[in-house]
């Protein structure tokens, strides 16, 4: 009942059916989740990346999130974070704004997520960070001014919204010129082309592409005996959970494995008078 409930939600995200219905469950499911699932130790919700060449450096505190702290390393690799103003839209549990915030030397972080429980939570498991802030907003209408950042990220996020290309516009209106958005997120493989055609919104150029699939099912594989060992404490909507968590033997972790859905990263700066060249197409892409 669970895979059959969780493969109907994929195939809705992927024809586009009923968005704002769509966008209010997932708002719920979080707040389910949030109040339900508060370990102190679990900062993420995110189904990770770990690349084939050796990883980022970590405080020894941070080694036992790896694999998902690596979706946010390759997200900012290269960027010029030192001093930059950093939105995380669709921030979550907050782990990935604490990594920023704690390792990229940035002014400041605000992390934005739809969920008021999840962003109560945010704030309580990463009070201890400085320069790190979190708030409650829509990621089709973010109520920041225009040009208020320098980095917007967006992980794993974009499948919950109701209008990804609303959400790419408001990215590109709060992006300070010759500002960087980074976005990571799956899909299935023939939906790619809408996706595309939703993130291309005028005022950002695309500048790089990259399939992540086989990176996000070595993240899962290093993260399993984890997320069984938490999974195995609910006793609330435990088979449902199993399957949104991508655990092995998953319908996400099958279609993940067999190209049917790509785990897919983009990013685009912010410019005046560009001209839109043609997205690669991802079999071009380079390789995680």
């Amino acid at each position: 009942m669970a895979s059959q409930a969780f493969s109907g939600l994929l195939e809705a995200i992927d024809r586009g059916a009923f968005p704002k219905t769509r966008k209010w469950l997932w708002r719920g499911l979080y707040n389910i989740l949030s109040r339900r699932w508060r370990d102190d130790d679990w900062r993420f919700m995110n189904y990770g990346f770990l690349p084939p060449a050796p990883g980022i450096l970590l405080e020894q505190e941070d080694e036992a999130d790896r694999p998902f702290i690596g979706l946010y390393a390759q997200a900012v690799a290269g960027l010029p974070m030192k001093g930059a103003r950093v939105l995380e839209i669709g921030s979550g549990r907050g782990g990935g704004a604490r990594y920023i915030a704690r390792y990229c030397e940035p002014g400041s972080v605000i992390g934005l997520d739809y969920s008021p429980a999840t962003v109560a939570l945010a704030r309580r498991l990463n009070r201890d960070t400085p320069r790190l802030a979190f708030e409650v907003g829509d990621a089709e209408k973010l109520p920041f001014a225009d040009g208020a950042f320098d980095v917007v990220i967006n992980i794993e996020s974009s499948h919950c919204y109701g209008d990804v290309a609303a959400f790419a516009r408001e990215a590109a209106r709060v992006l300070a010129p010759g500002g960087w958005f980074s976005f990571a997120d799956m899909r299935g493989r023939a939906t790619l082309p809408l996706l595309r055609q939703q993130l291309a919104v005028p005022g950002l150029a695309l500048r790089g592409e990259t399939d992540l699939s086989q990176g996000v099912i070595t993240a899962l594989d290093a993260a399993e005996q984890r997320k069984r060992a938490r999974i195995g404490k609910i006793r609330f909507m435990r088979g449902f959970i199993s399957e949104f968590a991508g655990s092995q033997g998953s319908i996400l972790y099958r279609e993940l494995s067999e190209g049917g859905v790509v785990y897919l990263a983009q990013r685009y700066r912010k410019e005046d008078g560009f001209r839109e060249l043609p997205p690669p197409s991802i079999s071009d892409a380079p390789k995680a």
